[in-house]
């Protein structure tokens, strides 16, 4: 359904879902969210208008970078146990600011540097990895892929849900370009 919408989406054809009075009036009574997207916080990436869902479709987790802290990991939880939800997309995108900001290096000021000792791992892999002309977006893809690792083994509520197959986590990246969004293998 994600990815239908997107193709919506990027299509021009978005119909904007579930955006009606009497879809509010159905989530008086609770929320069913087929799909956890942990996204970016750029305004330029909101899951539900790339992915053309509507209210009570996803439960959206934003932080610059995907960055996971333990209160975002309790968010993820709390969607996966108590609403039941089957899927997790981790959603990076092009031209991230948080990773850009790590491949250039340098000090940051303030709280910044919280988000710099996440992301700098897949930036030293990205750089292991050779192929300097590309860094930004090999450490994009390989931050996107240490959160799903990370988010798979997140013990016990994660792991055990992936473990007994409730729960598929995915990562995938966003085009700027097109629109478009592409799962990462």
């Amino acid at each position: 359904m994600l990815m239908d919408g997107n193709e919506r989406f990027a299509s021009g054809n978005a119909t904007h879902p579930h955006q009606s009075e009497e879809r509010m009036s159905e989530l008086l009574s609770g929320q069913h969210p087929f799909a956890i997207v942990v996204g970016c916080s750029d305004s330029r990436i909101p899951p539900e208008v790339i992915f053309d869902q509507g209210m009570g479709d996803i439960f959206v987790i934003r932080t610059a970078g995907q960055v996971m802290d333990n209160v975002t990991l309790a968010s993820i939880e709390y969607a996966a146990e108590h609403l039941n939800v089957p899927l997790v997309v981790v959603l990076g995108h092009d031209s991230c600011g948080a990773v850009t900001a790590v491949v250039k290096g340098g000090e940051v000021p303030g709280h910044l540097n919280s988000l710099v000792d996440y992301i700098q791992p897949a930036v030293d892999e990205a750089k292991a990895a050779g192929n300097e002309d590309q860094l930004l977006n090999n450490s994009i893809d390989y931050n996107v892929k240490n959160i799903v690792e990370q988010l798979s083994t997140s013990e016990p509520i994660l792991s055990e849900a992936v473990e007994k197959g409730k729960l598929t986590i995915v990562g995938a990246r966003y085009h700027l370009d097109s629109g478009e969004v592409e799962i990462l293998e």
